[in-house]
C-alpha cells in the first residue's frame, strides 16, 4: 500500500476559489485542549507550543485547500468539569471543525459525551484507556480518536519489559485512585504480567494532587520483598514515590512506568530517576523527529523536555491537517470520514492507520532509561 506523505503534503498552495464552497472562508478552525495550568501543566504547556509549531508551518506552507488554520486552545486547568466547559465554548461559540488534546485519558472520557453529541471530532495525544474511543459497552465513540497506542498494549509491554527484559518476577504497584489512566494502566499490567512468569506482590493505591507523603505505602512494599515497582501514573507523585523509596533504603528496586514520564519529575526526585524505565511512544533521539526539536529550540529558545507530549501533539495537527485536506471540506463530519479512513499517514513519529476502534495500528513500543538527567532511548519492543 502506497504511504501517504505529510511531510511534503502541504507544499502547494491551492487558492480558495477553486475549493469551492465547502472552503468559502478564510481559516479553518482547530481547538486545542490543554493543560496550562494546574498539576499537568508543563505536559500541556509543551503540548500547545508544538501545535502553534505545526499550525505555523502548515500555514507557511499554503495552509490546507488554500484555508489557514486557526488553533483555538483552552485551558482546563487539570480538571475534567473545566475540560467539559472548554469543549462545550469551542463547539456553540467558537464554532471548530475539529479539536486535539487533551493528554490524560479521564479528561478524554470526560468530553467524549459532548462531542459526540455535537458531532465534532476530538483527538486525545496521550489519551491511552479503551474507553477513550469506546463506550462501556464495546461500541466505537463515533467521533472519538487517539494518536497513542491504548492501555492494554502499553499494560503488556510493562509486564513484558518487567519480567521477560529485566527478568524481575515479584511486582509491587503503586497507583492513583481517582484516576481512569492510572486504573486502566494498572489492570492491564496485572492480566498480563502473570502470562510471563510475574506475580503481583503489593497493589496499593493513593489520591493525586493530594497524598505527597507515600513513605506508608512503601514502607509495605518493601516488607512484601518486591523487586521491582509499577508505577501507572502521571505528574509529581512519581517523583515524590521513587525519592522516598530512595531515602527509605529501597535502593535494589527498580521502577518502571508507562507514557506518564517527564523531564520535570527530575526537578523533583533528584538522582532517584536514574535508571529507571519508561515505557513510551516516542524516543528523543530518533532522526525523523530532529528537524521538529531544531524548530523548537529555535522558536522558543528553550528545550522540548515533555518530548512525547511534543511530538505526539505536533503530529496530531498535521493528522488533522491531512483528514481536511482528504475531506475536502470543514464541515466536521467530513473531517471526521476522513479520519476513520487514515491509512498509511507517514507523520513524523509513525506511519498510522486508524483501526475499526480508531486507534492507530501496531506502533512500536519505545523504552527509555532515565540516566544522566533525562530520558534516553533503550530499545523498542513488541511483546510475545
Amino acid at each position: 500500500m502506497k504511504r501517504v506523505c505529510v511531510l511534503g503534503v502541504f507544499l502547494v498552495m491551492f487558492v480558495s476559489f477553486l475549493a469551492g464552497p465547502a472552503f468559502a472562508a478564510d481559516a479553518v478552525k482547530i481547538g486545542y485542549l490543554a493543560a496550562l495550568t494546574g498539576d499537568w501543566a508543563a505536559y500541556g504547556q509543551t503540548e500547545l507550543k508544538s501545535a502553534q509549531l505545526a499550525v505555523e508551518e502548515i500555514n507557511s506552507a499554503g495552509g490546507v485547500n488554500g484555508m489557514k488554520i486557526e488553533l483555538v486552545p483552552y485551558d482546563f486547568r487539570t480538571r475534567a468539569e473545566d475540560a467539559v466547559n472548554a469543549v462545550r465554548r469551542m463547539i456553540e461559540e467558537d464554532k471548530v471543525s475539529a479539536i486535539v488534546g487533551a493528554n490524560g485519558s479521564g479528561i478524554n472520557i470526560a468530553t467524549a459525551a459532548v462531542v459526540n453529541k455535537a458531532g465534532v471530532s476530538q483527538i486525545g495525544t496521550v489519551s491511552t484507556n479503551p474507553y477513550v474511543t469506546m463506550d462501556e459497552s464495546g461500541k466505537v465513540r463515533p467521533y472519538s480518536f487517539r494518536i497513542c497506542f491504548t492501555d492494554p498494549y502499553q499494560g503488556k509491554l510493562i509486564a513484558y519489559f518487567s519480567a521477560r527484559e529485566l527478568g524481575r518476577l515479584k511486582a509491587a504497584i503503586l497507583y492513583d485512585v481517582g484516576n481512569d489512566y492510572s486504573q486502566g494502566l494498572r489492570e492491564f499490567f496485572m492480566k498480563s504480567y502473570g502470562n510471563y512468569g510475574g506475580k503481583v506482590v503489593a497493589d496499593l493505591g493513593f489520591r493525586g494532587g493530594q497524598d505527597v507523603d507515600f513513605r506508608a505505602q512503601l514502607t509495605e512494599i518493601r516488607k512484601s520483598g518486591a523487586d521491582v515497582l509499577v508505577l501507572p501514573n502521571m505528574g509529581k507523585e512519581m517523583a515524590l514515590i521513587m525519592k522516598q523509596a530512595r531515602e527509605l533504603g529501597m535502593d535494589e528496586i527498580v521502577f518502571v512506568g508507562g507514557d506518564g514520564y517527564g523531564e520535570f519529575m527530575w526537578e523533583i526526585a533528584g538522582d532517584a530517576m536514574e535508571n529507571s524505565y519508561w515505557i513510551n511512544h516516542v524516543a528523543p533521539e530518533d532522526p525523523a523527529m530532529q528537524p521538529f526539536f531544531a524548530s523548537y529550540r529555535e522558536k522558543y529558545n528553550d528545550e522540548c523536555k515533555e518530548f512525547v507530549n511534543g511530538i505526539l501533539a505536533y503530529d496530531a495537527m498535521y493528522l488533522v491537517a491531512d483528514a481536511i485536506k482528504r475531506a475536502n471540506s470543514t464541515d466536521p463530519k467530513a473531517i471526521r470520514d476522513a479520519l476513520e479512513k487514515t491509512e498509511n499517514l507517514e507523520l513524523h513519529h509513525a506511519v498510522i492507520t486508524m483501526d475499526e476502534f480508531h486507534n492507530p495500528k501496531d506502533k512500536d513500543g519505545v523504552v527509555l532509561v532515565a540516566k544522566d538527567g533525562r530520558g534516553q532511548f533503550f530499545k523498542k519492543i513488541k511483546p510475545e
